[in-house]
């Protein structure tokens, strides 16, 4: 098994510190003028999220560093070695991730971002990372590039695009979700119909919160 740790070794750990403080600096002008209320609707509607999203093009929309330590945690404890991501943005959770697979031993990462100038920044810094040759960018809306050529067993979901769209993405996954698969929704709280599927009583789902913003459900069998 290969290096087993990517995550605080050189050359991942001084970037992402960069890229953190690089998205804890950046704004997006184009929120200026937008009501709480309106983003509010945007975030919730599943006909207006490309339009949304592609005004939030500049900015980061990052996990939180303790999720994104979270996010390595779970990959490399149940020894991942298919992951699919839900919003890339500029890369910071797909880090995490695939310094898991690496210490797993190698995988295959999916992940999907619609917003070109987003999916350049990813791959820019997964070079840098040296982990691009275990990720696999699809550039275009998820319900179209998440809906084909998945691996026939997925260990790790992490959702974290439009929160419309939790759902939707989880049903293009599911049926290669194997017991003990985890499903991991950043900003649940922005997705209620999602919670309420993967809380119910049979869904086939023990879903629990984790910290303040993240829902981590397992696949029971």
């Amino acid at each position: 098994m290969s290096n087993l740790n990517t995550l605080t070794n050189f050359p991942l750990a001084p970037l992402l510190d960069r890229l953190f403080k690089q998205a804890d600096a950046a704004g997006s002008p184009a929120l200026a003028g937008v009501s709480r209320e309106e983003r509010t609707r945007l975030m919730h509607s599943k006909t207006d999220y490309l339009d949304f999203y592609t005004r939030l093009k500049d900015l980061w929309l990052p996990v939180s560093r303790e999720t994104g330590v979270l996010l390595y945690t779970l990959a490399r404890s149940s020894r991942a070695r298919a992951i699919v991501e839900f919003g890339t943005s500029f890369g910071i959770s797909t880090l995490h991730l695939a310094a898991a697979l690496r210490d797993n031993g190698g995988g295959r990462l999916i992940t999907s971002e619609f917003e070109p100038s987003k999916v350049a920044g990813a791959k820019a810094h997964l070079s840098e990372g040296g982990l691009i040759d275990l990720v696999e960018v699809r550039e275009g809306d998820a319900l179209k590039t998440l809906g084909v050529d998945l691996p026939e067993a997925v260990d790790l979901v992490l959702l974290d695009g439009a929160k419309a769209l939790y759902n939707d993405v989880l049903d293009l996954v599911e049926s290669r979700l194997m017991p003990g698969a985890l499903v991991v929704a950043d900003n649940a709280g922005y997705s209620p119909d999602y919670l309420a599927r993967v809380r119910s009583p049979g869904s086939g789902y023990l879903s629990v919160q984790f910290g303040n913003d993240v829902e981590l459900s397992m696949r029971l069998g």
